[in-house]
């Protein structure tokens, strides 16, 4: 199974990755204070979703409306079934963000 490994000491950092036949920037950043990441997503430089919090077993940016996001869903979660919350201590450890084919409808 595919997933986006994040590279904690370099947060707040941003990167490019392919998705959807696009290629998306995502700005990874992380509150100290509550113990939580949150992700931002461009496309093609144009703004989509700013500050949406990370959280475990939830497809990121679920709920959030815009033909530009990409069909795959990417989902914080832990294969080993240890861990339950996404925190500093368990991404990247055993809690990484899966990414899971989209609509295969043929669209």
């Amino acid at each position: 199974m595919e997933y986006i490994d994040i590279e904690k000491d370099l947060i707040p950092y941003r990167f490019e990755i392919p998705l959807s036949d696009a290629v998306f920037t995502l700005e990874i950043h992380y509150n100290s204070e509550y113990d939580f990441f949150t992700v931002d997503i461009e496309r093609e430089g144009a703004v989509l979703v700013t500050g949406y919090k990370m959280v475990y077993g939830v497809p990121l940016f679920a709920g959030c409306v815009d033909d530009r996001l990409p069909m795959e869903e990417i989902i914080p979660y832990d294969e080993s079934g240890i861990h339950q919350q996404v925190t500093w201590e368990t991404l990247g450890e055993t809690v990484f963000l899966y990414v899971f084919a989209g609509d295969s409808d043929g669209e």
